[in-house]
C-alpha cells in the first residue's frame, strides 16, 4: 500500500519503533499488486474468530510453517484467494498443536510449525511449497505475499496481495537496522522502489526465491516497508534440520 509522505523528522521518529508482526487483522502488503487467483497455492491464512491475523505456508499435508510470534489459537484456511468469498477450493483446519522453535526469543529463531488435526487435500488451489536448503544470494529478486489493507487510510482488501523483494546483504541490513542485531538466522530484503514490502498482519508469510521458501516474515521498523531500512525474515535454510526433525517425529 502506498505510504503518504510525511515530515522527515516525524518519519525518522516513528521508524525507531520496531514492528514485530503485531497480530492486527487485515493489515498487509505495502505497495503490492493483486496476485493471480491460486497462483500461490501454498498460502495459509491463520484466523481468529474469522479474522485473518497471520500468514503461513503449507509444507506438508498436515503442517503449516509460520512465525513463532504468531503463537495463539488459530484456525488455518487454505485454498483461498479472496477472504470475503466462500470459494469452493477453501479448506479449513483446526490446529492440533503449535510447535515454536525451542530457542525462540523474539526476534531470534522466529519460526513455528502448526500441526493440523487432519491432512489437507492437495488440489490445484492447495499445494506444498519446497524449502530452500542453501545460500540465498544477495541481490536476487524474490517475492512475499499476504492479505490486508492497501493504504494508510485503512482501505481493506480481501484479495491476496504480492510484492517483489530484493535480498539485501547482511552487513547492509545490520547498518540500516542498528542497534537491532541481525543474526545468521535472518535474511533481509527491500522493495524494488519506494515503500514496498510487508507490514503488520503479514507475519508468518513467505519469502519466495526461485520458487522455494527462503524466509518467513518476521519484523521490520516503522513505517512499514521503508526504503531507508529493510524487512527481516527468518532464514528458512538455517532451520532445515529443525523442521525435518519435527516432521520426522510426526509421521
Amino acid at each position: 500500500m502506498a505510504i503518504h509522505q510525511v515530515v522527515l523528522g516525524i518519519a525518522l521518529f516513528i521508524a525507531l519503533n520496531e514492528t514485530f508482526g503485531r497480530e492486527i487483522p487485515n493489515v498487509g502488503i505495502v505497495g503490492g499488486r493483486e496476485a493471480a487467483p491460486n497462483s500461490r497455492p501454498y498460502m495459509a491464512s491463520l484466523q481468529s474468530q474469522g479474522q485473518h491475523e497471520c500468514g503461513g505456508v503449507l509444507v506438508r499435508e498436515d503442517f503449516v510453517l509460520t512465525a513463532a510470534h504468531c503463537n495463539r489459537k488459530y484456525r488455518v484456511v487454505l485454498g483461498v484467494h479472496d477472504l470475503s468469498v466462500e470459494e469452493k477450493s477453501k479448506q479449513v483446519f483446526d490446529v492440533d498443536r503449535s510447535i515454536p522453535h525451542p530457542m525462540y526469543n523474539k526476534p531470534n529463531n522466529d519460526i513455528m510449525l502448526l500441526k493440523l488435526k487432519k491432512k489437507a487435500t492437495l488440489t490445484p488451489a492447495v499445494q506444498l511449497i519446497p524449502l530452500m536448503n542453501g545460500p540465498i544470494a544477495n541481490g536476487i529478486i524474490c517475492s512475499t505475499a499476504g492479505w490486508g489493507d492497501i493504504d494508510d487510510n485503512g482501505t481493506e482488501i480481501n484479495q491476496l496481495q504480492e510484492v517483489n523483494a530484493t535480498i539485501v546483504p547482511p552487513e547492509v541490513c545490520a547498518q540500516r537496522l542498528a542497534p537491532t542485531k541481525i543474526s545468521s538466522g535472518m535474511v533481509c530484503a527491500t522493495g524494488p522502489s519506494g515503500f514496498q514490502g510487508f507490514c503488520s498482519g503479514d507475519s508468518g508469510g513467505p519469502l519466495v526465491c526461485n520458487g522455494k521458501l527462503a524466509g518467513i516474515v518476521s519484523f521490520s521498523k516503522n513505517p512499514c516497508a521503508s526504503p531507508f531500512y529493510a524487512d527481516v525474515y527468518t532464514r528458512v535454510p538455517a532451520y532445515i534440520k529443525w523442521i525435518d526433525g519435527v516432521l520426522a517425529e510426526n509421521p
